[in-house]
């Protein structure tokens, strides 16, 4: 059984203020320092306490705050991206008279990683540059790879720049800098472009933006009523971290697919459920061919750390199969209830229906007895609810006869004894203020629909 760890972290990502395409990250919680380390190694910048910047020459900084949402996620840290920078993430654009028109959209991200990387290793001293030149509309330039020796020759600007030649030694690399571009060598690094100069005054100063009242720190509470999070992270997290997974997009992008290298388990994630709606479906096949042996649902509102157990379950790969044609009888519910019993969950019979409900009277377990009876049929037999009551749950989950009982005893552990967070419920005086200081930022005039990035 594989289980997420679940740290007293909340980073919320948005757009940064004042520089295009730049992406802020304010962390809060008692571990904000874990997120923090991790953020700083894929190169965002402290420039305040707890506050950090991505800022780049490329203008990718949305895709990689999308991956960096993503780990986050996956490491435990909750993670709020606002929707302005979620449509800066869904964005498709591309550079105007792009020099290599046959590169494809992840190609010319590439290719500008590469040239970001080359703008990293000269900002941060591993790359020393000994001249410079204008050539035609471009700047080349000459410089030493510090810890390597290794000389290498650059060519182009910003998201363009690449390594064109390398040399074994300094002495290499200048005589033939200089037979090309003697007359208009220059020493030491080119002066900035307009676009390095951003980026430097993104990382060197704080987010310049309105105080905004303090967001209440998130709660320790059971798994079950934590927060949802964010389930496409969890999925993407999932794909990347399994090989053996492979994502499939249908025809429609609300839907996402992923599929078992054995083509015999499946996940359907539907994007833009209602959170009492199903929004993921997981399938098990005895062959690639043949018809479901199990199902199970969630809705769009199931909490991150009940997903990152099943997720993890089926990771694990220890018990998709079952025996399609036993019997689902009092032996296997025993089994799958185990912890939920151990645990002191009231334990009811009310005619077909078996139930296990949290001392606290806001979760349960349901079986329904006729339901198992009809094991070819794939009814919903199982049901994993919290909230008011069963008939109104906040989130449910939803499982056919031949589910394998030890998915459902992970599940069972997960709802009796693991931890999630979430964001405690502003009170009634407390929500009169962020509304009176909302209603005062509103501007007397409509504001100017925001223009489109334009790189």
């Amino acid at each position: 059984m594989t289980t997420a760890l679940l740290i007293d972290a909340h980073v919320r990502l948005d757009t940064h203020p004042t520089h295009p395409s730049a992406v802020t990250a304010v962390l809060t919680g008692s571990q904000a320092h874990i997120p923090h380390v991790g953020l700083e190694a894929a190169n965002w910048t402290a420039v305040a306490k707890n506050t950090l910047v991505l800022a780049r020459i490329d203008h990718e900084e949305p895709y990689w705050a999308e991956k960096a949402a993503q780990q986050l996620a996956a490491d435990g840290v909750s993670v709020e991206i606002t929707p302005r920078l979620r449509e800066a993430m869904a964005e498709e654009w591309t550079w105007a008279d792009y020099p290599m028109p046959w590169c494809t959209r992840s190609e010319i991200r590439e290719v500008s990683d590469a040239a970001q990387k080359i703008y990293d290793d000269i900002r941060h001293g591993q790359l020393l540059i000994h001249a410079h030149a204008e050539d035609g509309h471009t700047t080349v330039a000459v410089g030493t790879y510090l810890g390597s020796g290794k000389s290498v020759y650059l060519h182009g600007e910003n998201h363009l720049r690449q390594v064109a030649d390398s040399f074994d030694s300094p002495a290499q690399a200048l005589v033939a800098f200089e037979k090309v571009h003697g007359a208009a060598m220059r020493p030491g690094p080119a002066p900035m472009t307009d676009t390095e100069r951003a980026a430097a005054q993104a990382r060197t100063s704080p987010p310049a933006t309105e105080p905004e009242p303090p967001r209440p720190q998130p709660e320790t509470v059971p798994a079950y009523a934590a927060d949802a999070g964010d389930h496409d992270a969890l999925l993407e997290a999932f794909l990347d971290a399994h090989g053996d997974w492979e994502k499939w997009r249908t025809w429609s992008d609300e839907t996402t697919h992923a599929i078992h290298e054995s083509q015999t388990l499946r996940i359907e994630r539907v994007h833009e459920a209602h959170p009492r709606e199903t929004a993921w479906t997981i399938a098990a096949y005895e062959t690639p061919v043949s018809d479901r042996m199990w199902v199970l649902t969630a809705t769009g509102a199931t909490p991150a750390p009940v997903l990152q157990e099943l997720l993890g379950h089926l990771a694990d790969g220890d018990g998709w199969d079952t025996a399609v044609g036993a019997p689902v009888d009092e032996k296997t519910v025993a089994a799958a209830t185990q912890p939920l019993s151990e645990a002191g969950w009231k334990h009811t019979v009310d005619g077909e229906w078996i139930g296990w409900t949290s001392p606290a009277g806001d979760a349960g377990v349901r079986f329904d007895a006729f339901a198992a009876q009809h094991p070819s049929q794939n009814l919903a037999t199982w049901t994993v609810w919290a909230g008011p009551d069963p008939d109104r749950p906040t989130w449910a989950l939803t499982a056919s006869p031949h589910t394998p009982s030890s998915l459902l005893a992970d599940l069972a552990e997960n709802l009796a004894h693991a931890t999630g967070t979430r964001q405690r419920q502003l009170t009634s005086r407390e929500r009169r203020t962020s509304l009176d200081t909302a209603l005062q930022a509103i501007p007397a005039v409509p504001a100017s629909p925001a223009a489109s990035r334009t790189p």
